[in-house]
């Protein structure tokens, strides 16, 4: 297992828990916790033990975006570093995206830039009830980055996430839920259990499976009718091979709990 300065990286009962931990700096994004993030999402992905992530910020904050104060002053130095930065966040996003084990963010706080996108990034959304959701972008004459130019126009519709942009709304826990780009508001002091919870459900079913089904309803965006049920009848054949399906099937007709591998 990887060692980690602005992380925290456990896993126990088949759920892996990813903290960010820079609670001195609002949990804002450096370099190195970048690099860090790459190397979490590589971690995951490839532990065949992990069935189920959570995703979340320790202390007041989830994430408040990057931490201007370690970039280099505006111009090419500057253009430089955000291109190496970017490199590694955009890779831990994708393989966060692109893994089996469905992936939870736990929402605590204010998220905020790069932050909201990290916060989008998830397969399911909880948000504590005092959690806020900025862009924050275009006040310092940056654009977004980070996937939510991808998950927040999926989320919420073209118009809502430009308006966003552009004006830096700040959106309450209700007004992100009323928005679809959460799943569920729940009490701030019972995120963390409520999150671990549902990962556990999750962690409990066809892991594979449910990595499939992920990357098909991505794919979607992009394909036309026939091609997506192209790669329907793919998916459910691979997937009728799988000893998870074999096992799911027998409990169904056994009317049981499947047993997970």
């Amino acid at each position: 297992m990887s060692e980690y300065n602005t992380l925290e990286y456990e896993v126990a009962d088949s759920v892996a828990t990813i903290t960010i931990n820079r609670p001195e700096a609002a949990n804002s994004l450096s370099m190195e916790m970048c690099k860090e993030l790459m190397h979490a999402s590589i971690e995951v992905d490839d532990d065949p033990d992990v069935r189920a992530v959570v995703f979340r910020g320790s202390g007041r904050f989830f994430c408040t975006g990057a931490d201007l104060r370690g970039f280099p002053p505006a111009g090419p130095e500057m253009a430089t570093f955000v291109k190496e930065m970017t490199t590694y966040l955009h890779a831990a996003v994708s393989r966060f995206a692109r893994m089996d084990a469905p992936m939870i963010t736990a929402i605590n706080g204010t998220c905020a830039g790069a932050g909201m996108s990290l916060a989008l990034i998830g397969d399911l959304a909880l948000a504590g009830e005092s959690s806020r959701f900025t862009m924050a972008y275009s006040r310092i004459g940056l654009t977004p980055d980070g996937s939510s130019t991808y998950f927040l126009p999926r989320l919420v519709g073209l118009r809502r996430a430009i308006e966003l942009c552009l004006t830096n709304r700040m959106l309450s826990a209700q007004e992100a839920l009323d928005w679809g780009m959460i799943n569920r508001i729940v009490p701030d002091d019972e995120l963390h259990e409520a999150a671990h919870a549902l990962a556990a459900q999750l962690a409990a079913g066809p892991t594979e499976s449910i990595g499939a089904a992920k990357r098909l309803y991505h794919l979607s965006w992009n394909e036309s009718l026939e091609t997506q049920m192209e790669y329907e009848t793919r998916a459910i054949t691979e997937a009728a091979r799988r000893p998870e399906t074999v096992e799911g099937l027998a409990a169904f007709f056994e009317k049981r709990d499947p047993v997970s591998r």
